[in-house]
């Protein structure tokens, strides 16, 4: 009896550290799912019933607590797979829906068939030209669809499919909304276009006056330009028909949604062939051209000056319309003059001596050659 009390003493631990190192071994793992299943194996039905049974009361519980928990990438493929396993795999699927894991199937599924079809030489089948040609006519063109410039590279011999063109195409054009925009309307009409608009002018005794002017688009010359207290609707129609005589007129004239244009004036403008174009409500850039004038109008001349009273101001206007256009060089028209009457002499020519003209009591200088 004191052998085997004196053995178990001596066996004892080393029989528990076995159990214990034995028990850690087929331990289900839970960071590694390749792992964890070979421990499985082992063990016995009913002991893997009761832990599935454990696992779900725990999920249940953890599913109050996140309404959505993160899965990574490996995690979606490992459902999928798993899934694939197991009949019953839609009353399996706790923390997300089956509509989920099907979503994650067709985008394997759309992954795979990608890479499966994906072409083994990484050059492109057609020249590098070629698909320079593309892009140039596309960011040229702006109204040229995929089919149009088909038809432009088959003139050239070169033949390329439209699904390769809209390819191609889909790096230099932005999504733009469909129609043309003002600018692009005026460039296209300018040379038909008129704009008018109301410059008010505030004079010594902090009276308002009323400049109104009519300006040409395309060579930025200022057609008319009458000044008054009091714009009422017959002399704001009055002033179109001076503009206009003989009925030599425009095609459109674009004003804005003042109330001084009235039935008279539509009336005249009806007479005369003119279609009114009218801006929207609150966007000057509508009628931009005509802005910047006022703008000059302002900077250049009435800055500088106190106005008396209403004849004072057309004398003013006047000779800064004269000087505007037939003296002053525009950027808008590559620097050159709106009404260039007179030939530019060099300065062997004319003698090199030059001559400078005062504008607007000074105001400004047109610099002339001279013999």
């Amino acid at each position: 009896m004191v052998i085997l009390s004196h053995l178990k003493r001596l066996v004892g631990p080393s029989v528990k550290g076995l159990r214990a190192r034995f028990l850690q071994w087929t331990k289900p793992l839970t960071s590694s799912l390749p792992l964890g299943t070979l421990a499985d194996l082992g063990r016995s039905k009913a002991e893997l019933v009761a832990e599935n049974a454990l696992l779900r009361q725990q999920l249940i519980i953890l599913r109050r607590q996140v309404k959505r928990p993160a899965c990574t990438k490996r995690d979606r493929v490992l459902l999928v797979l798993l899934a694939r396993l197991v009949q019953a795999w839609k009353q399996t699927l706790f923390i997300v829906q089956p509509e989920t894991l099907l979503r994650w199937h067709r985008e394997l599924f759309r992954l795979y068939w990608k890479r499966k079809s994906k072409t083994q030489t990484h050059h492109p089948k057609v020249a590098v030209e070629t698909i320079a040609l593309i892009r140039q006519m596309a960011k040229d063109n702006r109204l040229w669809g995929a089919e149009r410039i088909r038809g432009e590279l088959l003139k050239l011999g070169l033949r390329v499919c439209k699904r390769t063109i809209q390819k191609y195409m889909r790096n230099v054009r932005t999504h733009q909304p469909r129609g043309q925009t003002w600018a692009t309307f005026l460039r296209n009409h300018a040379a038909q276009i008129w704009a008018c608009d109301f410059l008010q002018v505030t004079d010594l005794f902090f009276r308002p006056l009323f400049a109104f002017f009519i300006v040409e688009l395309k060579s930025r010359r200022v057609i008319h330009v009458g000044v008054t207290r009091s714009p009422t609707d017959a002399w704001v129609a009055q002033q179109l028909r001076e503009a206009t005589p003989y009925g030599q007129g425009p095609k459109y004239l674009i004003r804005d949604n003042d109330s001084k244009f009235g039935p008279c004036f539509a009336r005249v403008a009806k007479t005369s062939t003119i279609k009114i174009l009218k801006t929207p409500v609150h966007a000057p850039r509508a009628n931009a051209m005509c802005e910047r004038f006022l703008r000059s109008v302002r900077q250049e001349c009435l800055d500088h000056l106190l106005i008396l009273h209403e004849r004072q101001l057309q004398r003013v206007l006047n000779a800064y319309v004269i000087y505007f256009n037939q003296a002053r060089p525009h950027q808008g028209i590559g620097q050159q003059i709106p009404e260039q009457r007179r030939l530019v002499p060099s300065s062997q020519d004319a003698g090199n001596k030059m001559i400078a003209l005062p504008v607007v009591g000074g105001l400004h200088h047109d610099y002339r050659w001279t013999a």
